[in-house]
């Protein structure tokens, strides 16, 4: 970077400071949780989702890795039964941690 620019040295991971991104996945995966523990709110997918996060196939990842990894299928869990709460959530949680 060149002297006199004006312009600021960033570095992303102090961007990160202040931001709970691992209390706001764990957050997301209790809002999952509910859903599926109302019946007909499961599938093959939310099944296959419940092995990954145990660690089923190798080792357990974290919340964030998980969800950021399937948020289209987490989003579309919360658009089809209308969780608002669990959507803004959601697209606090993409914006400031994935």
């Amino acid at each position: 970077m060149s002297q006199g620019c004006g312009c600021k040295n960033t570095d992303r991971y102090v961007s990160f400071q202040g931001i709970d991104c691992t209390g706001n996945a764990r957050r997301i995966m209790e809002f999952i949780d509910r859903h599926q523990a109302i019946p007909g709110r499961s599938n093959v997918f939310w099944e296959y989702f419940a092995k990954q996060r145990a660690g089923g196939s190798g080792p357990k990842p974290d919340d964030l890795l998980l969800i950021h990894s399937s948020i289209n299928q987490v989003r579309e869990l919360f658009e089809t039964w209308e969780d608002e709460e669990a959507l803004q959530l959601l697209e606090q949680l993409e914006e400031e941690c994935c």
